[in-house]
């Protein structure tokens, strides 16, 4: 799948993909079998643990459009508003690339 920046006009990814089972929203990232674009539902907020490098993330509100943007280093915790469920996390350095902001709209094809 991939995700696009339709306020800036830039791609984030071509490779996205949804996580739908609890194993890929469990072990996201970690998993061999996972893109470095993860798309996935939770309110629980996320974490880095185990992993070995940066990533960014973003948290979507039902119209797509981004409220919280983030990068986070290994081993942390992230906690966002439980009423927004919608998380992509993104290899490091996406989110600076791409402009992505606050306030953006993203498209998913």
């Amino acid at each position: 799948m991939t995700l696009k920046n339709i306020t800036k006009k830039t791609l984030l990814s071509t490779n996205l993909k949804e996580a739908r089972s609890t194993t890929d929203k469990i072990l996201g990232l970690l998993r061999k079998s996972n893109p470095r674009s993860l798309m996935f539902k939770t309110r629980f907020g996320i974490h880095t643990f185990l992993l070995k490098s940066a990533i960014d993330v973003l948290i979507l509100d039902s119209q797509n459009k981004v409220v919280s943007v983030k990068s986070l280093k290994p081993n942390r915790i992230f906690i966002y508003n439980p009423m927004h469920s919608l998380v992509i996390e993104l290899p490091t350095g996406t989110i600076q690339k791409s402009k992505t902001q606050k306030g953006d709209k993203l498209t998913f094809k």
